[in-house]
């Protein structure tokens, strides 16, 4: 006989992660969850010892068609939250209403309004380092004090104030109970101080609750379903096929696993694995004449929001611009060759927002349909038209910058943050999952994380992946009356 929970939880990266913490908050005391992980808990002293995050390479875990184009993922406990380099940005207000505002794309089914109190809970849960402005309305101020801004980021800010800022992070730029101050040595991925936000070194308690049951090496298969409701999930564990019975199912697998999971349950849906998608990037290596930089306090040191909101998104897409502050992070070689002059540089990261594509999919993999794959065929043309701005971008740019020239410009193979698959709307002729992340069919599976984004922002993705699993938590408990 299965053994029966009151949730399953499939997943333990941010999605899954910010969904216990608050379920466990509401739950009464004879609470029963399962949470499935299909990777394993590599300690920080094993990561640092093998120099990876996660001792499952992603060869193993799903299938990329698209050689060029990277998806990256981390299994195992604490999901992706092992990896990120922890840029914490909210998106825009007018990122929600690309059709209503700009008359491009789809309009999410929410708005800012209604997660900006949930982002506040998930600045403070990860101890956000960030400026005392912000380009986006905000209730309350960030946990910790902004990073010292480059010398390249001062200049961009005395010229633009209030476009050119700190960044969110959470990297520490002061030290908390388990976390020190970001060193700035670039290698963020593998963070050897262990300065930046994980699950690991800040949410792992959780997990130990006496209402909690954590199954590693547990990979999620089926979602089982009966008259409408899901019953439970099938998943294999040791090499053995198991099968738990469950009041509520909720996946937090990410975007290429959501849907990976749903196929196999014979969930079908017209949009279901299409979308995939996230931000066009773009890094532009500039000489500058007698400025330095590589002086700030972390790997990236300044974002700018000029070119992000505003009528232009009618035509092209916003852009978020990084000022990375490392000169080795991005795997190239930024430097200057000339004597003295070596950090006369900076190199800037443009990122575009997207409006997803149908082609760009995850589907099963037809010979290991244990695995998902990934088909990725190229950017929206709205994106495109965005990224062809570069060159006018620059010339604002310099009206700051004392440029020498370009060194190179290179579209990048992957910003981390993939996106889509499971789309959320109110409607469910063109929605997998409505505005609370519920599946529109079966009313007690709930499908969180970035694969339920309409849309690409430029901002990065994991703050609002938190904020709508506190939100969809919450709901959870409000509906139940």
């Amino acid at each position: 006989m299965a053994a029966r929970y009151d949730v399953v939880i499939v997943g333990t990266g941010f999605a899954g992660a910010f969904f216990l913490l608050r379920y466990l908050e509401r739950a009464p005391r004879n609470a029963r969850v399962l949470v499935l992980e299909r990777g394993r808990q590599d300690s920080k002293a094993w990561q640092l010892e093998h120099r990876r995050t996660s001792s499952l390479e992603p060869t193993e875990v799903f299938v990329n068609l698209t050689p060029d184009k990277q998806w990256l993922t981390s299994p195992g406990f604490g999901g992706n939250s092992k990896c990120w380099w922890a840029g914490a940005t909210r998106m825009m207000p007018g990122d929600f209403e690309l059709r209503s505002r700009y008359g491009v794309g789809q309009d999410w089914p929410l708005s800012y309004d209604d997660l900006e109190a949930h982002y506040t809970v998930v600045e403070d849960v990860m101890a956000v380092s960030g400026p005392p402005t912000s380009p986006m309305p905000r209730s309350k101020p960030y946990p910790l004090p902004p990073h010292r801004l480059s010398s390249v980021d001062e200049r961009l800010a005395a010229r633009f104030p209030d476009l050119w800022l700190a960044p969110a992070t959470a990297r520490a730029s002061r030290p908390t109970p388990t976390r020190r101050v970001c060193c700035a040595s670039g290698i963020c991925e593998l963070c050897p101080v262990d300065a930046k936000f994980t699950v690991q070194n800040g949410l792992a308690s959780i997990y130990a609750d006496p209402r909690v049951t954590l199954q590693l090496e547990a990979t999620a298969e089926v979602v089982d379903t009966a008259g409408g409701r899901a019953t439970g999930v099938q998943y294999r564990r040791q090499g053995r096929n198991e099968r738990v019975d469950a009041e509520l199912v909720v996946l937090a697998a990410s975007a290429l696993f959501n849907p990976h999971i749903l196929l196999r349950s014979n969930l079908s849906h017209p949009l279901l694995g299409k979308r995939l998608h996230e931000q066009l990037s773009v890094d532009v290596c500039l000489d500058l004449r007698g400025l330095r930089g590589y002086d700030g306090s972390s790997v990236i040191s300044g974002l700018g929001y000029l070119f992000y909101e505003g009528e232009h998104r009618r035509e092209r897409a916003a852009c978020l611009i990084e000022n990375w502050n490392s000169p080795f992070s991005l795997g190239h070689a930024p430097l200057r060759a000339e004597r003295g002059r070596w950090t006369e540089r900076a190199y800037l990261r443009f990122m575009f927002d997207e409006l997803p594509r149908d082609d760009n999919q995850v589907r099963i993999h037809g010979e290991r349909p244990a695995l998902p794959e990934a088909e990725f065929h190229g950017y929206s043309e709205y994106a495109e038209r965005g990224r062809a701005r570069i060159p006018q971008m620059l010339e604002t740019l310099g009206e700051a910058l004392p440029i020498e020239g370009v060194v190179s410009t290179t579209l990048g193979r992957t910003t981390a943050h993939i996106q889509g698959t499971v789309v959320m709307g109110d409607d469910k002729a063109t929605s997998v999952v409505d505005r609370h992340l519920v599946h529109h069919d079966i009313r007690n599976l709930l499908v969180l994380g970035a694969s339920a984004f309409p849309t690409a922002s430029p901002a990065y993705p994991t703050l609002t992946v938190s904020a709508l699993s506190l939100r969809a938590a919450d709901h959870l408990f409000v509906a139940a009356g």
